[in-house]
């Protein structure tokens, strides 16, 4: 399994939750993280990874690279980013019950 078959899983699931929760999670804020995390993972994982603390099997990389980082990298910083925001209003406590918890 490649690294864009693993990373296509995830985001699929992802897409559903963030198209679930769309008209609820604070797209603005999503969008300003997303930028500042994906400047910040170009940075660390080009030093992680030029550094030797982390490889990638040249087989199961697209060869397309940011830096010596693979571009499939970043898909964990965007579900990361889509996802928990995404997952927090929609596992969160109701708006209905005050948002208190009880």
């Amino acid at each position: 399994m490649t690294y864009w078959t693993l990373n296509a899983i995830f985001l699929a699931v992802v897409a559903v939750a963030a198209l679930v929760a769309l008209r609820r999670v604070h797209w603005a804020a999503v969008g300003i993280t997303l930028a500042i995390l994906l400047v910040m993972t170009a940075v660390f994982d080009n030093i992680m990874i030029s550094v030797g603390l982390v490889a990638y099997n040249e087989s199961l990389i697209s060869g397309a690279f940011i830096g010596v980082a693979p571009l499939e990298d970043f898909a964990y910083t965007i579900a990361a980013v889509v996802g928990l925001p995404s997952l927090w209003v929609l596992l969160g406590p109701s708006r209905a019950s005050g948002g208190d918890g009880a």
